[in-house]
């Protein structure tokens, strides 16, 4: 996922984004919480990641305010 494609999308859109990134953070967790040598650590990565970049972008379309 790249910032340019995050920018072009609407504030609701990124939310969803958000919701299912959040989701698939939380599965990993459970999945390494089974089975530990089924995950690969670079997942957790890319999915943090991801999760800062769509903040990131959420926050820069409300003109950098925090509330």
């Amino acid at each position: 996922m790249k910032a340019s494609e995050l920018l072009s999308k609407s504030e609701q859109e990124l939310r969803e984004e958000l919701t299912g990134l959040l989701r698939e953070q939380f599965n990993l967790r459970m999945q390494k919480g089974i089975n530990p040598d089924a995950i690969r650590p670079d997942q957790f990565k890319a999915v943090r990641r991801n999760i800062a970049r769509v903040k990131t972008v959420m926050n820069t379309n409300r003109g950098g305010s925090k509330s």
